[in-house]
């Protein structure tokens, strides 16, 4: 006898919310050509992430329909925007669950998270929506979620929902993978062919996001624990959430969960091994990366250049906002040539610019970037010549060169250079640069160091501990106390 046709509702609500930061991510920023989107278009969005890959698996089975429910695509903002308002929140997902409402019933809910959003009045966001599913779905209902490792989950979202599946590497080169076990796992469960038994285990550790690479140790072993769970138990799911400290909200930090078939013992053995692993490596896992301050890295980045290791990156990981100049200033400062600065953030000398029609070959004298808050420095006078004003990917974008084969790319948004091939799409001739001063933590490696590209990297923060520091003990807290965090106290554990 043929099954009955499955209908699956999905949802999309995405951000990594900076709480620190002044600007508030507002309706607005949600609103732009392509989103909100619903149906087609949402199941279209992000083909080679956790969309696409649900998308695909879930419509390899039979009789599997899936309903784009209207959501906002991720905010023209990036992650350079801070708190989430509360009207931005309950207008899209008011509208979300009265979709949902009236065009019910459905079996199953997939719900395209990321795990750091913060809102205003909302302390865990992801759990809340997945709360309001609940609400109209029935308990009958089977709701996944994916999120990136970045997230700040406690036991709450799997307390409404039934599965999750986090990202496991950073830079984030599974996505895909994770949005086809959502769908794999989800159909399954509907069926009635898994179970879900979950068991959630914090861990008192925070860390910076710039110390999570996984291409080392020890997070690399992590990583791979948590794999190996997987291959020697059928149908065991390990999620290791490294956490986001630049989000202030109560559950933040490192968290594990662990997915079974219908073996919660099972499910509270993997976890408490992951939990245990991760708690020996504590020393190892804040100590694993070196970051120096601006002064310092551009001192051996100029060293670098001068003995013929290039090229070189520059990779600020603490700027959030795109709009800090604590680089540029130090570049011409210290007098370096053949750099590539990309990007600062100035929406104000965009618009300006924008105004007056810049063309390439005109003469450029501004002061650019800075004043967004104190972790971006101040603005810093540039002197020379327009290369180019390219309109792409939902912005302007301003070319200047300067000094001794400078060139400064201004965008209106922060923007995380991950590939050089995203430079050389804006015309520039890459073999022309000895070093490459981008805005990046992690993700830039996939581009800039996996590939074998860069001979020198270095990884840079200001002197003082602002806003994307390694020292978070300088940041303004108000949800979370350090001390009962690894390093900054001395919790029990377990």
């Amino acid at each position: 006898m043929a099954r009955r046709p499955i209908r699956i509702a999905v949802l999309y609500f995405v951000h990594e919310t900076v709480t620190f930061l002044r600007n508030d991510t507002t309706f607005d920023d949600f609103v732009y050509e392509g989103s909100p989107a619903k149906g087609e278009a949402l199941l279209a969005h992000e083909p080679k992430s956790y969309m696409g890959g649900f998308v695909k698996v879930a419509r390899e089975f039979d009789g599997v329909e899936l309903v784009g429910i209207e959501s906002p695509l991720f905010p023209k903002t990036g992650t350079g925007s801070g708190w989430i308002t509360r009207e931005a929140y309950e207008t899209f997902v008011g509208r979300m669950i009265d979709e949902i409402a009236a065009s019910g019933p459905y079996d199953g809910v997939y719900l395209s998270l990321h795990g750091a959003m913060g809102v205003r009045g909302i302390p865990r966001p992801e759990a809340d929506i997945a709360r309001r599913v609940r609400a109209v779905v029935g308990r009958k209902a089977f709701i996944v979620g994916t999120f990136d490792p970045h997230g700040n989950e406690d036991e709450e979202f799997l307390q409404q929902a039934d599965m999750a599946f986090t990202v496991k590497y950073f830079p984030h080169y599974d996505s895909h993978l994770q949005g086809e076990r959502a769908a794999r796992m989800l159909v399954r469960a509907i069926r009635g062919d898994y179970k879900p038994a979950t068991v959630t285990q914090r861990v008192p550790i925070i860390s910076p996001t710039v110390l999570q690479w996984t291409g080392a140790s020890p997070w690399m072993d992590l990583v791979q624990r948590a794999l190996t769970w997987e291959a020697r138990e059928p149908d065991v799911y390990v999620n290791f959430f490294f956490g986001f400290p630049f989000a202030d909200v109560p559950d933040v930090g490192m968290t594990f969960q662990v997915m079974t078939n219908g073996d919660p013992g099972l499910a509270r053995r993997v976890a408490d091994d992951m939990a245990s692993a991760a708690w020996r490596q504590r020393k190892a896992l804040i100590g694993s990366t070196r970051v120096y301050t601006i002064p310092e890295g551009v001192t051996l980045a100029k060293e670098a250049m001068a003995r013929g290791a290039t090229p070189v990156v520059l990779a600020d990981h603490s700027d959030r906002s795109g709009s800090a100049t604590w680089i540029l200033k130090e570049v011409i400062e210290q007098d370096l040539s053949d750099v590539l600065i990309a990007t600062i953030a100035d929406a104000k000398a965009i618009d300006v610019l924008k105004a007056r029609d810049v063309k390439a070959g005109e003469p450029f004298d501004m002061e650019v970037g800075g004043l967004v808050d104190e972790s971006a420095g101040a603005p810093v006078r540039v002197r020379g010549t327009v290369l180019a004003a390219v309109e792409g990917r939902g912005q302007l974008w301003v070319i200047v060169k300067f000094g001794r084969g400078n060139v400064l790319v201004l965008s209106r948004y922060l923007v995380q250079i991950m590939e050089p091939g995203s430079l050389g799409a804006l015309g520039l001739d890459l073999a022309a640069f000895k070093a490459f001063a981008i805005k990046s933590r992690v993700h830039f490696r996939r581009g800039f160091d996996d590939s074998g590209f860069a001979k020198t990297i270095l990884l840079v923060e200001p002197v003082e501990p602002f806003l994307g520091t390694v020292r978070l003990e300088g940041l303004p807290y108000q949800n979370v106390d350090l001390k009962k965090f690894y390093p900054y106290g001395d919790p029990k554990f377990p």
